[in-house]
Order: structure tokens, then sequence, then C-alpha cells
């Protein structure tokens, strides 16, 4: 397997678009589902372009073959009290699972947070249900911090998440 991981460029617009959409259909472990990520070519252009140059956010995708199976994108607070936390969300193509994709996107964003001049924490919600991933984060250092009731309603059906963060040491 050739996999990179590399910050986004604006011109993976349209692939992101296809990678969204598609993994939509492929897991109840995202916060939207399949046909509920609409968004426009235009849109999401400006989106990536807002990234360039914004030290509190970044996006990350993997790659193999030029063809994106995984990303990871953190969000830090725009104010002086919030912007040394914020929270990511990750994603890797269900025929990826397993082989060590989400690992190496989540290192690179610990390897960025601990660069950064604002990030002092990062947070995460996961359904409690989602042992693989909440395995995942405690072996990076992530800690439950606490639990959320009915954080998210799936197919008519209450979910509960929890809510982890990890400490960043400069």
């Amino acid at each position: 397997m050739n996999l990179t991981i590399r910050p986004i460029e604006v011109s993976d617009a349209e692939n992101m678009i296809t990678y969204l959409n598609q993994i939509a259909g492929e897991s109840e472990n995202l916060t939207f589902g399949l046909g509920e990520f609409a968004i426009t070519l235009e849109k999401e252009i400006s989106y990536l372009e807002s990234l360039q140059g914004n030290g509190n956010q970044m996006m990350v995708v993997a790659t193999v073959d030029d063809e994106i199976v995984g990303n990871i994108s953190y969000n830090g607070g725009h104010r002086l009290r919030t912007r040394h936390v914020g929270e990511f969300g990750i994603s890797v193509r269900k025929d990826y699972w397993g082989k060590g994709i989400g690992k190496a996107l989540l290192q690179n964003l610990i390897d960025w947070a601990k660069a950064s001049p604002y990030c002092e924490k990062i947070n995460l919600r996961v359904r409690d249900d989602n042992i693989r991933a909440i395995g995942l984060y405690r072996k990076l250092g992530f800690q439950v911090e606490g639990l959320i009731k009915r954080d998210m309603k799936i197919n008519g059906e209450f979910v509960d998440c929890l809510f982890m963060g990890l400490k960043i040491e400069k």
C-alpha cells in the first residue's frame, strides 16, 4: 500500500466531496449519514481556502495512489479564552479500516498540536460503543472526561457518546 499523509490542498475539493459522500454510507459512527453531506464545490473550495494560514485549524488527508482514503480535521477556538483547545473529526474508508491509517492520521494531529503556538488540549466525541476507536484514542493518551447522553439520533435511536481529551505537553 502506497500511503501518503499530507495537508489537504484546495485542488482536493472535488475529491474530498466524493470521499465524504462515500464514507457517509459506510459507518454509523459519523455525525452525518448517507445524503446528509450536501455541500457545493464552491463552498468546499472556500472552506479549504480558509484553512490556509489559519494557525488554529488543520486538515490532513491520507491517500493511496492519489485517492483520498482518510482524513482528520481540527478546529480550535477563535477567542483568547478558548483558542488553546479544539475538537477533531476523523474518518477512514471502510475498506481501509485496520491498516493503521487512523493511527497515522491521529499521530499527525498530535505532532501538529505539539508544534502549534495555540493548541494545549485536543477534545473528541466518540460513540460509547465504538470500542475500536476508543481503544486507539486511549492508546495515544486520550482520557475519558464524560458521557454525553443522547448525543446523536440514528435511525430513530438515541446514541450516547464519550467525551475524551488529550492534554498536549510542549
